[in-house]
C-alpha cells in the first residue's frame, strides 16, 4: 500500500463516526503523567485529541500529530474553540517518512496500529532519542481486541511490553525501563458499548 491508500483509510474511519466534541484521555496517560511537571510533549497518532487536550489543560505545550487529515482538522478545530492555540499545534503527519523534529519531555504513543507498513521499533527508538534526559516515552498497546476495533483478526498477535522493549534494544546505561505490566479496564466505544479489554503498557525514562 502507498501513503495515498494509508491516508485515504485513516480518514475514512474518523470520517465514517461523530466528531467527538469532548474527547476523554486515555486511562493509562492520565495515571502516568499526573503529578509530573508540564513540559513538551508530543503525541504520535493524535487521533480524537482527548489525550493533547487534556495534557495542555495542565500546562503542557503539545505537538499532536497524525496521519488522517481529518483526525487532525477536528483537533485544530476543538483546540481554537477552547482557547489553546498557544498549547497545542495539531499537524497531519506520516511516522512512516518521518519523525517530528523537536525535543520533548514526554512522548506518548497510544494503540500505534496499522494495517498498512510501518516501522514501529524504528518509529519508537527515533521517539526514545528525541526525549530530553529525564524524559519519558509511553507506549501503551492493545493486549486484547475489542468488539468495536477495526481490526477483528482472530489470529491477531499482541507482542507483551518486554517483547517491544527488546525490539527497541535501547541502551539501559541511557534509558530504563519504569513499567511494563498488562492492566485491564473497561473501555467504552462507539454508541456507549462496554467491553472488558487488556492494555500493553511500556513506560521509558532517558536518564542521561
Amino acid at each position: 500500500m502507498n501513503t495515498t491508500d494509508t491516508i485515504t483509510f485513516w480518514d475514512g474511519v474518523y470520517a465514517a463516526r461523530p466528531a467527538v466534541t469532548d474527547p476523554r484521555p486515555n486511562d493509562r496517560l492520565t495515571e502516568t503523567v499526573t503529578g509530573l511537571p508540564p513540559g513538551e510533549a508530543l503525541d504520535l497518532g493524535c487521533g480524537d485529541g482527548g489525550d493533547a487536550l487534556w495534557l495542555a489543560r495542565r500546562g503542557w505545550h503539545v505537538t499532536a500529530v497524525d496521519i488522517s487529515a481529518v483526525a487532525v482538522g477536528r483537533l485544530t478545530g476543538l483546540v481554537r474553540s477552547r482557547g489553546l492555540q498557544a498549547q497545542v499545534a495539531a499537524l497531519r503527519h506520516d511516522l512512516h517518512d518521518a519523525f517530528p523534529q523537536g525535543r520533548f519531555d514526554l512522548i506518548c504513543a497510544h494503540y500505534l496500529h496499522t494495517p498498512f507498513e510501518l516501522d514501529r521499533a524504528t518509529v519508537l527508538r527515533a521517539a526514545a532519542d528525541a526525549l530530553r534526559p529525564g524524559g519519558r516515552l509511553l507506549v501503551v498497546d492493545h493486549g486484547s481486541t475489542a468488539p468495536w476495533s477495526w481490526n477483528q483478526d482472530p489470529d491477531a498477535r499482541y507482542p507483551t511490553p518486554r517483547q517491544v522493549a527488546a525490539g527497541l534494544d535501547l541502551d539501559p546505561a541511557t534509558w530504563t525501563i519504569e513499567r511494563a505490566d498488562t492492566p485491564r479496564r473497561i473501555a467504552t466505544g462507539p454508541g456507549g458499548r462496554t467491553a472488558e479489554v487488556t492494555d500493553h503498557v511500556l513506560l521509558i525514562r532517558r536518564t542521561t
